[in-house]
């Protein structure tokens, strides 16, 4: 039985998309990696068998051989070579050290997480650093090239990737392929713009900065935020 077959309540995907991960019962994780059952069991009931064979414990679980596995009817070589490279991966997983994200404390530390993007460049570039509240990087994106004004610049986009990663503060940057650090007055509206509407967001422009291939400017330094 195809997990499409099962009632709707049943399908451990929708489950997951409609209730999130933490919804789903070890066995109805373990149909999802399975994909199906067999002809008298559903993928749940299948995984649910699985499981209780090894006294519901992971650990045990990952023990098992191929040919273990492919003992329970319904799962085949590929099912079960799909259960263990699951299993693989989370002991992975969990013998990895978490990374620490990067801190942003000084314009410096901008312009060396950017300067491999954007110092050599000929044409223009946009980016933007989302921080979280004690200010390590959550993520980097480049949101526009070919030059920097309030057409180019969309501030919508800006915003919806700092909510999609839970920002609570921007930095944006541009480079000047001419090497010359001083502002536009492009440079200057477009960040009273993001300022702005930061602010409806609460979400704070820490800072804009200008790279070159050498050197930087910061916004914040220069008190022009």
């Amino acid at each position: 039985m195809s997990i499409k077959f099962l009632a709707e309540d049943d399908r451990p995907r929708e489950k997951f998309l409609l209730k999130g991960k933490n919804s789903l019962s070890d066995a109805e994780l373990l149909a999802i990696i399975m994909g199906s059952g067999n002809r008298e069991e559903s993928a749940v009931e299948l995984g649910r068998k699985i499981l209780g064979s090894v006294g519901n414990n992971w650990h045990n679980l990952s023990l098992l051989q191929i040919s273990d596995l492919m003992k329970f009817k319904g799962v085949g070589e590929a099912k079960a070579i799909s259960i263990a490279t699951a299993l693989e991966i989370g002991r992975r997983r969990a013998a990895q050290e978490v990374p620490e994200k990067i801190q942003i404390s000084k314009s410096e530390d901008t312009f060396r997480i950017l300067h491999p993007y954007l110092g050599d460049l000929q044409t223009e570039e946009f980016w933007a650093i989302f921080l979280n509240q004690n200010n390590r990087v959550l993520a980097k994106k480049k949101l526009t090239s070919g030059g920097i004004n309030q057409s180019v610049v969309d501030v919508r986009i800006l915003f919806k990737t700092a909510l999609e990663n839970f920002a609570t503060g921007i930095i944006v940057a541009h480079n000047h392929p001419s090497g010359n650090l001083k502002p536009s007055q492009d440079d200057i509206s477009i960040t009273k713009i993001i300022s702005e509407a930061g602010k409806v967001l609460n979400i704070k422009l820490l800072d804009h900065i200008i790279i070159t291939q050498d050197s930087w400017l910061s916004f914040a330094e220069e008190n022009l935020l």
